[in-house]
């Protein structure tokens, strides 16, 4: 079983090579669209629309890392690093990884360059230090692992997501943990015949909420059964880091269709 199949399973952000979601990017057109229409052009479609969108062939966490470096490599920590420490962020990059990168670029780029890109990294990432308490704090306090940053479609969530591997053997099972208020977009399961997931809580609180009805709180041991062909979203509640067993209900032809994230607004109209 491929490893976008599973994803495509467990609601894991899995979207068809062929119709991946472009990054886009106006930056270019807002800020020279008439002085430079052509390098805002280059910049919008081409640098953003094409080469940061080929995520099937390096992920947006790994271009990042690589921008990353090549601009402190040149000694460039004005706005266009802040933009890119940012988007890393936005990756899946967290504040220990971002500081053990610059610390190693520092060895290779040059020590001051290092210096003058933690400035801008230390703001960046300024409120995840107690992120990262709260994260290990979490972790000692569930059974299954967080696991790893969910890198290869963060694009596709709002906020850090973390996926670890259960089980592989009979059906799969999948440990997800979300950052408080991290959901994954609006979408739905499809299959010709079976298919579905089941959500079983496992730490913290979280929600679930299906299209057009009230959203359901998930607590440990909270069951969720997600039919086929219902448009739905899950994540952590505002206040908690949260996590639940993703299982697989096998099926014929199964897959995801991913559609908009769900907004602050939607968001916040839930109990808190």
């Amino acid at each position: 079983m491929n490893r976008l199949f599973l994803f495509a399973l467990f609601g894991i952000l899995t979207i068809n090579v062929m119709a991946q979601k472009k990054t886009v990017q106006t930056a270019g057109r807002d800020q020279l669209g008439e002085f430079a229409p052509k390098f805002a052009q280059l910049n919008d479609d081409v640098l953003f629309g094409e080469v940061w969108s080929r995520t099937d062939r390096l992920g947006l966490r790994d271009r990042s890392i690589v921008t990353i470096t090549s601009l402190i490599s040149q000694g460039i920590t004005d706005s266009s690093l802040t933009y890119h420490l940012q988007s890393a962020k936005n990756n899946g990059i967290t504040r220990t990884e971002i500081a053990e990168i610059i610390t190693h670029i520092g060895f290779y780029a040059g020590w001051p360059k290092a210096w003058a890109a933690f400035r801008l990294a230390k703001e960046v990432w300024s409120e995840d230090t107690a992120g990262e308490d709260a994260k290990a704090a979490f972790q000692r306090g569930m059974i299954f692992p967080i696991g790893e940053p969910n890198t290869a479609y963060a694009e596709y969530f709002t906020g850090n997501s973390y996926l670890a591997p259960i089980s592989r053997e009979q059906v799969s099972v999948f440990n997800v943990t979300f950052e408080p208020r991290c959901r994954n977009n609006w979408h739905i399961h499809n299959a010709v015949k079976g298919g579905g997931q089941m959500l079983v809580g496992v730490a913290g609180r979280g929600w679930y909420q299906e299209e057009g009805k009230p959203a359901v709180e998930i607590l440990p041991g909270t069951v969720v059964h997600i039919p086929v062909g219902v448009r739905h979203w899950h994540g952590a509640a505002s206040g908690s880091w949260f996590a639940h067993l993703a299982i697989e209900v096998p099926g014929e032809s199964t897959s995801t269709q991913w559609f908009e994230p769900v907004t602050d607004e939607e968001y916040d109209r839930l109990h808190k």
